[in-house]
């Protein structure tokens, strides 16, 4: 494993990172190390939404449905038309 040297990390952040770890039940060093841990798998879960999108691709190729939002739009202002005239007459 890699070592790490932070220089200049500000008191107050120095022990904000010490009462988490208190609290945590880890050492600051574990705990530094399960932040930056967590940031780096956020980051992969960004770089897989890339993935999720070229699968769509794959799938769909040249017949990628188009206008969705537009047609989920007109479908509610149907049905609200519908619900209108229906309750509208009672």
């Amino acid at each position: 494993m890699a070592a790490l040297t932070i220089r200049n990390v500000p008191d107050e952040v120095r022990d904000k990172l010490r009462a988490r770890a208190e609290k945590n039940g880890r050492s600051m060093e574990a705990e530094v190390r399960a932040i930056l841990e967590a940031a780096a798998r956020t980051e992969q879960a960004k770089t897989s939404v890339a993935a999720v999108q070229e699968w769509i691709d794959r799938i769909y190729g040249d017949k990628k449905p188009k206008n969705v939002v537009e047609d989920l739009i007109a479908e509610r202002r149907r049905e609200a038309q519908r619900e209108e005239e229906e309750y509208g007459r009672k």
